[in-house]
């Protein structure tokens, strides 16, 4: 997170203001990029004035939220759009600068809640694409051109390989901790030693150096890859990103025509915001909101040809992008509202017929992309810190993609109607559910749910594309709650009356703990250990009180810190 700059004079905290997670190239402000056979270049060159808000200056390639905004749109582009690509380079635009990380006076001018928020995308982002890679589909290389320091090594680290250019004055750096009072907040620490072994007492040594390490060192202590000089750098860099493509499982050059992703359509008003398949609405009162999924109105088309010409208006692609969005926008722009109701209507035989074009046509790149689309906002709902409750009412459509959400649920709840069960609704289970969409730990929210136990997963295979009354799904562990429709309304108000009572840190704390259980990796101890660290680190005043590391940043200053070890 390192950004030497001048300080800005203003240190009242900046309202945050409503964001847009929608972009395209055309309005880029900070990357570029270009294509040559199966090799993207992504190339940052930030733009010092074009913050996502007012207040400071992006000095020295050193970024925001909207700067990872872009970045997003920019991966997603290249997965559907460009086909023919199968490595992606990231460099840095300014001369000897690749990215010096996020923005120092934006982090001092941000609420709690506005850092939080953007180191949880900038972390998505960063396991996205490690998620291509590992899936099959982009590879990328750090092609590190100059100064890479704090959030730019970190995105380095989420690279397949890192090349450092040789020029005796470039070098890797994470300095949060002695220079900042923080810690490198974007899985830094972690990658370091989960991802690229490196030996915990070098690591040591380099998370709290402020200069980094350069040249054969870097090399020798696993940080980068290889080294290239200035001369020889672009040739090494084209080098070693075409041996990183022989590894994608992309068409490559000439074998596929890309999917143009135009503008997710959307109305915002005043009870929420709404698209094609997905409807938020909000009670800003009750601070709850209802996200309901829509399933496709008819069968979605089944032979890869009729896929492709839908092309965007694919409903699983379509439906993936409007989620995605929807979770971005209540994230950042909805904090007071702390409990998400997730309902779903329509055909549960048309989500099932989704879900078998995903099944069968999985090796084929647009569907590959797009599931792998669904898994990573799958589990970006995972990772948000509010409270999720399924509701799984008539008119309900809780089947294989949709049942997802009773398995992502802290808690569901399913109507059961004795009097007219032919009017109740039903949970329907198919293979989608038993691994297609893991969670960060690498489980189907299916085993994490029962904790790997092989009996309750079998039982719950026996009954796939049975329709489970809510008797049937309680039996078996698939919701938490049956009420029959005497009880329905009063258990279901009571349930989040009582939730959106209580202590929004303390939830938050909790539902990551209760959904996060038994098997970690690296995602997890970035998101369940570094990030809520750092979350606690941001509040202390050794970082960010009037006299901490954070706040007296580049003003000549030194901090104070009280050296009481808590």
């Amino acid at each position: 997170m390192l950004q030497i700059a001048t300080p800005q004079t203003d240190s009242t905290p900046v309202k945050s203001p409503v964001v847009d997670y929608r972009t395209d190239p055309a309005h880029y402000k900070h990357w570029h990029f270009t294509t040559d056979g199966p090799v993207a270049t992504l190339t940052m060159k930030i733009a010092e004035d074009g913050g996502i808000r007012p207040g400071y200056k992006l000095k020295l390639n050193s970024y925001d939220l909207g700067v990872d905004i872009e970045l997003h749109d920019a991966l997603n582009r290249l997965r559907f759009e460009h086909p023919d690509v199968q490595t992606v380079v990231l460099t840095g635009g300014l001369d000897r600068i690749f990215c010096s990380g996020a923005n120092i006076f934006m982090l001092g001018l941000s609420t709690h809640a506005w850092k939080v928020n953007f180191c949880k995308f900038t972390n998505e982002t960063r396991n996205g694409m490690e998620d291509s890679s590992r899936n099959g589909s982009l590879k990328f290389l750090a092609a590190v051109n100059g100064a890479c320091a704090g959030g730019g090594y970190e995105e380095a680290l989420a690279c397949d390989q890192i090349l450092l250019v040789d020029d005796r004055s470039s070098s890797v750096a994470l300095p949060e901790v002695a220079l900042l009072g923080v810690l490198p907040g974007t899985g830094g620490l972690t990658r370091v030693t989960d991802k690229r072994h490196v030996r915990h007492d070098r690591a040591d040594i380099f998370a709290t150096s402020v200069e980094g390490l350069r040249g054969q060192k870097a090399v020798d202590w696993g940080l980068v890859d290889a080294l290239a000089k200035p001369a020889d750098f672009e040739r090494v860099t084209r080098d070693m990103a075409l041996k990183l493509a022989a590894q994608s499982r992309r068409p490559g050059p000439g074998k596929a025509q890309g999917v143009q992703l135009p503008k997710i359509e959307r109305t915002v008003d005043a009870t929420g915001i709404h698209y094609a398949t997905v409807d938020v609405q909000i009670d800003r009162d009750k601070r709850v909101a209802t996200i309901t999924a829509k399933a496709p109105a008819s069968a979605p088309p089944q032979d890869v040809a009729a896929i492709e010409a839908a092309g965007a208006a694919w409903w699983p692609l379509q439906f993936g992008r409007e989620l995605d969005d929807a979770i971005l926008h209540l994230r950042t722009n909805e904090l007071d509202v702390g409990v998400w109701v997730l309902k779903t209507r329509g055909s549960a035989a048309n989500v099932l017929a989704a879900d078998r074009s995903l099944m069968a046509h999985a090796d084929h790149w647009l569907v590959r992309e797009t599931i792998g689309l669904l898994r990573r906002t799958l589990a970006r709902l995972d990772v948000s810190s509010r409270s999720l409750f399924a509701v799984i009412d008539e008119g309900s459509a809780f089947a294989g993609m949709f049942a997802e959400f009773t398995l992502a649920a802290d808690r569901g709840y399913m109507l059961v109607l004795p009097e007219e069960p032919e009017k109740a609704p039903r949970l329907a289970l198919d293979d989608v559910n038993f691994g297609l969409f893991p969670m960060v730990t690498g489980q189907s929210r299916l085993a994490r749910r029962f904790y790997d136990d092989a009996k309750q997963i079998d039982a719950a295979r026996a009954v796939i594309g049975k329709a489970l009354s809510g008797v049937e799904a309680l039996q078996l562990g698939l919701v938490t709650v049956a009420p029959d429709d005497i009880d329905w309304e009063d258990e279901l108000r009571i349930a989040l009356e009582e939730r959106v009572a209580l202590s929004p840190d303390a939830l938050t704390g909790m539902e990551a703990n209760l959904r996060f259980n038994g098997t970690e990796t690296m995602w997890t101890r970035v998101f369940g250990r570094l990030t809520a660290w750092q979350n606690w680190i941001f509040n202390r005043p050794n970082a960010v009180g009037k006299t901490g590391a954070l706040k007296v940043y580049g003003t000549g200053e030194r901090p104070k810190f009280d050296f009481e070890r808590v």
